[in-house]
């Protein structure tokens, strides 16, 4: 199995967590990114091979389909449990286990199971008859980190940014192949991307070693060098929901690599970075603001000012409000990804004491003592 490739590419060991897989790929993908490296086609490879390890790597179930079936596992139309089972077939000998359990003269339909239901596995696995699953191969998703401030992410907003990543070739179309002809129909595979090959007792079809999967005749592009791809440039404008966290995966269909032999683009994912914020902080839809408040304001109540993402609203402070007594202001937190709905900010109240070298303020600090009841510290004795 070629397990070790995308951990080799990443420089990690197989046993390596989520969090060093990605810190290994931001660290290799600052050291190689088209933007440090203008014009390094060596450079820009590398890029693409760190991009597709760490997309297979630090997805745990990808991760799990690479550890057991290698990079085959991870391409369209594969079919994990029809792999296994078709590799336990093969550990207990195939149709010869079956011939030798149940006698020479078993036939397909005895022994237990029929030869049909093994070709379906065949055809699942190989995009034979029964899957029909070469031909146009869907391409790759691309992830891409995008830093935003505390407040964009708790509003939303539009951007606009700029990715360096592959383009279908306008020189093929994308199938990897430039007709010298009128007829651009493979003759091999008569335009199907499939040609069928003996397999044993079996008949299996496979991609067309003709055309590649196009379907097509031809040369092999020259621009392309065959692969239907070519690097390029392309802005996006992605749109941020209301909401987002440090971490939040944004879908943009279609905006990925292009696809093989005429199929679908994959998907481009946005991983969102939010920048702290010096007053808010964030507990999952919660807000949390600290307050300070004077002593007149804690003892006496007051309506007072206070920030929100939507901007300043008047917050009540009880009559006799305790330093750390926390104030809900409802409907004045962080949206809901899914549901839309607001959650709350909690403002905790924090009573400050005046600095001024004063003495009268000394001399009002000192009358106020008298209206304490009882020991404040009796609560903390030994």
């Amino acid at each position: 199995m070629a397990g070790q490739e995308f951990y080799d590419v990443l420089g990690v060991k197989k046993t390596a967590s989520t969090e060093e897989i990605k810190k290994a790929y931001r660290k290799l993908a600052r050291k190689y990114h088209p933007d440090v490296n203008p014009g390094n086609n060596v450079a820009e490879e590398k890029f693409k091979s760190i991009s597709q390890a760490n997309e297979a790597l630090s997805d745990p179930e990808k991760r799990k389909i690479y550890d057991e079936f290698g990079e085959e596992g991870l391409r369209a139309g594969f079919d994990p449990e029809q792999a296994r089972q078709y590799r336990q077939w093969q550990q207990a000998g195939g149709f010869g286990a079956g011939a030798r359990a149940h006698g020479a003269g078993a036939s397909s339909d005895q022994g237990g199971f029929r030869y049909s239901g093994f070709e379906d596995i065949f055809g699942d696995i190989f995009g034979g008859a029964a899957g029909a699953r070469t031909g146009p191969m869907k391409g790759r998703d691309v992830e891409s980190e995008l830093e935003i401030d505390f407040i964009t992410a708790i509003r939303g907003a539009t951007t606009r940014i700029t990715l360096h990543k592959n383009h279908s070739c306008t020189r093929c179309g994308g199938s990897g192949r430039v007709s010298t002809g009128s007829d651009s129909v493979c003759k091999s595979c008569n335009g199907t991307g499939q040609t069928r090959v003996a397999q044993g007792p079996f008949n299996f079809m496979q991609t067309c070693p003709e055309c590649g999967g196009t379907g097509r005749s031809g040369e092999i592009c020259p621009e392309c060098h065959g692969s239907g791809a070519m690097p390029g440039i392309e802005t996006i404008d992605v749109n941020i929901p209301a909401g987002v966290d440090d971490g939040s995966r944004i879908r943009l269909a279609g905006k990925g690599e292009p696809g093989q032999a005429g199929g679908q683009p994959g998907d481009l994912y946005i991983v969102t970075r939010v920048r702290p914020h010096p007053v808010f902080k964030r507990e999952g839809d919660s807000l949390l603001l600290d307050v300070p408040v004077t002593v007149s304001e804690a003892m006496n109540g007051a309506d007072i000012s206070v920030p929100t993402p939507g901007g300043p609203v008047q917050l009540k402070i009880p009559r006799g409000t305790r330093s750390g007594q926390r104030l809900r202001l409802k409907g004045k937190g962080v949206p809901n990804l899914k549901t839309k709905t607001p959650g709350d900010m909690y403002v905790t109240v924090r009573v400050q004491v005046p600095h001024a070298d004063n003495p009268e303020a000394e001399e009002a600090a000192r009358a106020l003592d008298r209206y304490y009841r009882g020991d404040l510290r009796e609560e903390i004795r030994l």
